[in-house]
């Protein structure tokens, strides 16, 4: 009897070819969906799942608050998160939090085959060049579209700072300081300062 997947993914493209390299060989039969929020539903619905394969980045996932929102759902079965640009450092976290795996989106179609069975069986799964730190990307995928100066407000929401502390910190005027805490906001999806903090330790920013 061959497995249950859910995969969850917001790119049409890649969800057809996961189904695809698991349905060929009768691995398993995949149950895919665009969303966090489509994925619980799913799982509500349908489950339970022998495994649930996140990415990372597709909407509403807000970092590693996805992840601990899917393995509440999951009733004890394996979730595993999957990513283009997920860093060590996340990976690592997602692990930590109880993720069955972290599977890079660059492994070979036979490797990923091979994963999911690993996690459905009950095993963790990430790869040992990729957790070894090798082509480990400079930045998250969290932090790319924030400006250095965000960056450096977000560090100080992260050290629990004040406005008035940042801006003396950084030598700008406080009305300066709202005024990026509302932008980087707005770019990570974060309703205030305390969600923003949140996110940005939950997605390995540092």
């Amino acid at each position: 009897m061959s497995l249950r997947v859910l995969f969850a993914d917001d790119h049409d493209m890649v969800r057809d070819t996961f189904r695809m390299y698991l349905e060929t060989n009768g691995t398993a039969q995949a149950v895919t969906a665009g969303s966090l929020d489509e994925a619980l539903k799913l799982m509500e619905q349908k489950g339970p799942f022998d495994l649930v394969l996140l990415d990372y980045t597709m909407p509403g996932m807000k970092g590693l608050e996805g992840l601990k929102r899917a393995l509440a759902a999951s009733g004890g079965h394996p979730v595993g998160i999957i990513s283009g640009t997920g860093t060590r450092l996340i990976a690592q976290q997602a692990l930590d939090l109880g993720a069955a795996g972290f599977l890079p989106k660059s492994l070979p179609a036979k490797t990923l085959v091979n994963a999911v069975k690993f996690m459905a069986m009950g095993e963790i799964y990430a790869p040992v060049d990729f957790m070894s730190g090798k082509d480990d990307p400079d930045e998250t995928d969290f932090e790319k579209d924030l400006s250095d100066r965000e960056k450096q407000v977000l560090r100080g929401l992260l050290g629990a700072k004040s406005n008035k502390e940042i801006a003396i910190g950084l030598d700008l005027q406080e009305v300066t300081i709202k005024l990026h805490v509302k932008t980087l906001c707005r770019k990570i999806g974060a309703r205030n300062r305390t969600e923003a903090a949140i996110l940005a330790r939950d997605a390995g920013f540092v």
